[in-house]
């Protein structure tokens, strides 16, 4: 009876070590991500290069954009995305959509427990838009939007976010 104990822990040892193709990060929670990587480089405020089982991938955030590289408040952005994700093991978690046009990788970005995506909108350093079908936290993103817009938060000053549209 001791040993099919013995066999029966052991199996569950093996089994719960599996990777079955999601993985959680330390203090995640109950969120299950799709790849965890190492952030090797952030390009701008909503785009990183994340090397994922050696090889890098760029990923666009869903849901969330920032201003470019010839627009007002874009080293803001960057630098507030680069202040959160730089050289730190982040777990991403698709919507709907696998990739973008250009081959980017499209997923929310986490940092332990800090949602990236939730946090440049919340600081006003991105602005909530839906590229349909990818709409899990949409709502979110709109209420954190408005939020930072009413207090002038981040990059909404400089009226760079005012073109009343939330959809690309």
């Amino acid at each position: 009876m001791q040993q099919m104990w013995g066999w029966l822990l052991a199996c569950a040892l093996v089994i719960s070590s599996c990777n079955l193709g999601a993985s959680t990060l330390p203090s995640s929670g109950a969120v299950r991500f799709d790849e965890v990587g190492r952030v090797t480089r952030v390009i701008d405020g909503d785009t990183i290069d994340v090397e994922i089982d050696g090889v890098v991938q760029r990923v666009r955030y869903v849901g969330v954009n920032t201003p470019e590289r010839d627009e007002v408040c874009y080293q803001e952005a960057a630098d507030f995305n680069r202040r959160l994700v730089s050289g730190q093991t982040v777990g991403l978690v698709r919507d709907r959509t696998d990739t973008d046009r250009f081959g980017r990788l499209l997923r929310y970005v986490y940092v332990g427990e800090t949602f990236v995506n939730k946090e440049l909108v919340r600081g006003g350093y991105a602005e909530a838009v839906l590229y349909e079908p990818d709409d899990r936290h949409w709502q979110t993103f709109v209420d954190l939007e408005r939020a930072a817009a009413a207090a002038g938060l981040g990059c909404h000053s400089t009226g760079i976010f005012d073109d009343d549209s939330f959809t690309r």
